[in-house]
């Protein structure tokens, strides 16, 4: 396999930095609200939402809204295949990278 190739097999989806923030962040929790995302992402609110109905539309996460005494609350949760697709990018991104230290 050429280096070329190996770059060009990525999850392009969970390559893009925004979208690997969110799902490393909802990997390493059962759920996230908005603005804890909002922070431990570092993204502005509206590449926030962009980037998780992305996610969401390939059935990464799962997005749930709903009022908390009357106050809109959006939680965020990585799905089976959300993790098992970011397993599958570690390692192929560990054997892409592992081709410049051969």
């Amino acid at each position: 396999m050429s280096d070329y190739e190996s770059f060009s097999d990525l999850n392009r989806l969970i390559h893009e930095p925004g979208r690997l923030a969110i799902v490393a962040v909802l990997n390493a929790v059962d759920q996230a609200d908005f603005l804890f995302l909002l922070n431990q992402t570092g993204l502005t609110r509206g590449n926030l939402s962009s980037h998780t109905a992305k996610l969401e539309t390939a059935g990464y996460i799962t997005i749930e809204k709903a009022f908390v005494e009357k106050v809109p609350r959006t939680v965020y949760r990585l799905t089976a295949a959300g993790r098992d697709a970011l397993g599958r990018y570690r390692t192929h991104m560990g054997r892409v990278l592992d081709t410049f230290n051969g």
